[in-house]
Formats: structure tokens, C-alpha cells, sequence
């Protein structure tokens, strides 16, 4: 038989299991056990691991982590999802996604030790991450949880820091309806004895009991260490794992696409997992970092098109209060998966929107019906089309926002409310600039 390509292997494990999602640590302890001893992990130095879970900000703070350690010369291995253009960008190793080829090898690895034992598309993307970060042996393993925590296919590694980011309304169906419980399942990653940076400020009722149920070194973000509200902004941060113990304060870093507070907590972090840092190294590395669809700035045929992968009120708040200190109007092309709250997203953005260009999202089961958006929509006494895709949507917003003549208002449209939208829009664009 034939080897299978990775496009082979990923149409296979997206048809192979019957849940797309499926909470749960047995099956992928049992496989990730397997593997440890066939392979020999269980007998090597395991990569120095940092965990990180959170509503928002997760791949900001990792993005961040990633660019200050190769910056100070630290070898990495990045695990992240979901991904945009292609699947390999779930996977890098020094900040570059891994070839094909190490990703079918690490499939055939792992299919090999299956048996009886089915796994969904992400658990099996987690084990390959793994595997090949087992293989390579970077310094840092950078983790990124891809849904709550606790029973999270990530947390079948104990990490020796633990992040939680942020704590917001989302993904309700799996891990409660409450900011409370939301918590307390992404808490589930922190470890009895070892560093978690919390970067939530809102903390929702009894809190911080629960952090110290978990029996974690709890550093939290406006307590143990801080950052200024300027820009450019200052932090503050604790050095308790340095052969001198203090305060890192580090000034000069500027506001950009990606939060302050998630720059901080990717510095405290990799502080708390004992990584020495030089001012001047970390702040060259936060000035040039960025993240694809995180306020992601484009210019297609002479419009400016800002992507952004804002898919909870939380992060449609903090997107629309960026959107709000810049000049000129905004036009919106969104759309989201039936599982979020489109009417708190509505409420977030429509201050800075004039127009709304909507489709139903094709790529997934689970997106929301396009005519509930646009009733949504008219519910909240806002102006916009029903487009029969998302890519259709965009192209006439670009064509309406090109229309309005040279005096009026210069207007942007901003692309957000799922990955699978920004995604669409991006391979668009790139089809036709020809660039990335």
C-alpha cells in the first residue's frame, strides 16, 4: 500500500471518529503511554514544557513566549490550533512549521499503537506534536490547550509552568455556563507545586480558592507582577526562580496587534520556568512579533482590511475598542459557529460598524445558519446583506467600501467571528497578491 500524503491522513482522521470534539484524557494517556515506552520518551529528558489555557490569548502569549526564546538563542517546538492556510502551522519547531513528512511519521507512529482505540482529529494532532517534539528535543515545548483544560488532550503532559490567559464566556456546551465553571475546567492544567501565571484580572467568584485548591505557585497578573497602561508600556516582574530573586522591570515596549497583557504573561512566564532575560533582547523580540488574524493589517485592491479571529463578546470587546481609536469607518465581514454568542458579538462591535456583510460559514457542520445571523442582525437594528459566502461577502464589501467617493470618510473592513472566516478571506487575498 502506498504511503498516504499528509492531505491522505488528515481526510482520514476528519472522517475516521464520529465526534469532532470529545473531551476526555483515557484514550490519549492510553496511545501517548504506548508510545512513550515503544519509543523510548519515557527514558529521555523530557523538553522544558509550559502549558497554556485561557477564553483569549493563548496564541498571542505563546506567539510571544516563542519570539523572546529565539531571540535569547533557546530552541522551541510550538503546538497551536486550529490553523489558517495550511495544517502544518499547528506544528513549528524554531518558529518555522515542521515539513510534511515529519508529520505523516509521526501519524504512522501513532496509528501504529492505536489498536481498538479511536481518536479524534485533535487528540491525533496533539500526539504528533508530541512525538515530534519528542524526537527533536528542543529547550521549550510551547503548548497551547486547544478547549478548557482539564480534560484537554494537552494535559496529558504535566507542564512545569502553567498559563491561564483569560476567563470569558465561550464553548459553553463543553465546559458550563458560568465564568465560574469555565475556570475551574481551565484550571485543570495547573500542577501541585509548579508556577501558574494567571493573566485574568476579572477573577469570577471564589477564584482564588480554586487556583489554591490546585496547589499551584500562583503568580498573578496585577498582584505578583504588572504592566503600565502607556504606550509604550513598562512591566513589573517577579524573578523568583533566578539565582538572585527580584523584580525585572522592563521598559519601552510597545503596543502593537497583540495585547500588552499577553506580552506580560508570556515574560512572567518564561521568568517563572526559570529562562534568564535581557531587557534589551526581550523588548527587541515583543517590537517585531506578530500574529496572523490578530488585528492583522492588508491592503487588497486599495482597501485596508484588518483580520482578526474575534469569536466571543471578550475578544469582540477588545477588538472593537482598537477599532474605535483609529480613524475612519468600518465595515464588517463576519461570521461565527453556532456555538457562540452572536448577539453579545453584535453588541461588542456595533458602535464601530456602519454595515454588515454576513454568509454562513460552508467549511463546518457546526456553523451558524446565515439567515439567523441576518435576523440577529435586524433584531439589533443594524444595516447588512446575506451573502451566499463568506468570500462573496467580502468581495462586495470591497467593491462598496471602493464605491464610496474620494471626500467621504475613508473606510476599512474588518474580517472576524471564527478562524474559518478569517481563513477564507486570507486565502483570497493571497490567491491574489501572491504574497504572505
Amino acid at each position: 500500500m502506498p504511503e498516504r500524503s499528509l492531505a491522505d491522513w488528515l481526510n482520514l482522521l476528519e472522517s475516521r471518529h464520529p465526534s469532532e470534539i470529545e473531551l476526555g484524557l483515557h484514550r490519549v494517556s492510553m496511545v501517548w503511554q504506548r508510545l512513550q515506552a515503544e519509543h523510548g520518551f519515557n527514558q529521555q529528558k523530557s523538553p522544558l514544557a509550559i502549558t497554556v489555557a485561557g477564553t483569549n490569548g493563548k496564541g498571542s502569549s505563546l506567539a510571544c513566549m516563542q519570539a523572546i526564546l529565539l531571540e535569547h538563542g533557546y530552541s522551541t517546538g510550538m503546538f497551536t490550533s486550529p490553523h489558517f492556510l495550511h495544517y502544518n502551522e499547528r506544528i513549528c519547531l524554531g518558529g518555522e512549521p515542521v515539513a510534511d513528512q515529519l508529520i505523516v511519521d509521526a501519524f504512522e507512529l501513532i496509528e501504529a499503537q492505536c489498536g481498538d482505540i479511536s481518536l479524534t482529529y485533535f487528540e491525533f494532532g496533539t500526539l504528533a506534536a508530541l512525538v515530534i517534539f519528542y524526537q527533536a528535543q528542543p529547550d521549550v515545548m510551547l503548548l497551547e490547550v486547544g478547549l478548557g483544560g482539564r480534560l484537554d488532550a494537552i494535559n496529558i503532559i504535566d507542564a512545569d509552568v502553567a498559563v491561564l490567559t483569560s476567563v470569558a464566556l465561550d464553548h459553553q456546551d463543553w465546559l458550563g455556563d458560568t465564568r465560574e465553571a469555565i475556570a475551574r475546567e481551565k484550571l485543570g492544567i495547573a500542577r501541585s507545586g509548579r508556577p501558574l501565571i494567571v493573566g485574568e484580572q476579572d477573577h469570577p467568584a471564589g477564584f482564588e480558592q480554586m487556583v489554591a485548591e490546585t496547589g499551584a505557585n500562583a503568580l498573578f497578573a496585577g498582584k505578583d507582577f504588572s504592566l503600565t497602561a502607556e504606550d509604550p508600556f513598562a512591566v513589573s516582574l517577579l524573578c523568583s526562580h533566578w539565582k538572585e530573586p527580584g523584580q525585572l522591570e522592563i521598559d519601552q515596549l510597545a503596543q502593537s496587534s497583540l495585547l500588552a497583557i499577553n506580552k506580560t504573561v508570556a515574560l512572567q512566564a518564561l521568568l517563572a520556568a526559570g529562562i534568564e532575560l535581557e531587557v534589551a533582547a526581550s523588548r527587541k523580540a515583543l517590537q517585531q512579533v506578530g500574529l496572523r488574524g490578530r488585528q492583522q493589517k492588508l491592503n487588497f485592491r486599495g482597501v485596508e482590511v484588518v483580520l482578526d479571529v474575534a469569536h466571543n463578546p471578550a475578544a469582540a470587546t477588545q477588538l472593537s475598542r482598537s477599532l474605535a481609536a483609529q480613524q475612519g469607518g468600518c465595515v464588517a465581514v463576519a461570521s461565527v459557529l453556532d456555538d457562540k454568542d452572536w448577539s453579545g458579538i453584535l453588541a461588542a462591535m456595533s458602535p464601530v460598524i456602519s454595515h454588515w456583510h454576513i454568509a454562513e460559514i460552508s467549511q463546518s457542520s457546526r456553523a451558524s445558519k446565515g439567515q439567523y445571523l441576518l435576523d440577529l442582525l435586524y433584531n439589533a437594528a443594524q444595516s447588512g446583506d446575506l451573502h451566499q459566502s463568506i468570500e462573496e461577502a467580502f468581495l462586495q464589501a470591497v467593491d462598496a467600501v471602493s464605491a464610496v467617493s474620494a471626500d467621504s470618510e475613508a473606510q476599512r473592513i474588518v474580517v472576524f467571528g471564527s478562524f474559518h472566516t478569517v481563513a477564507l478571506v486570507l486565502n483570497l487575498i493571497l490567491a491574489e497578491v501572491g504574497i504572505e
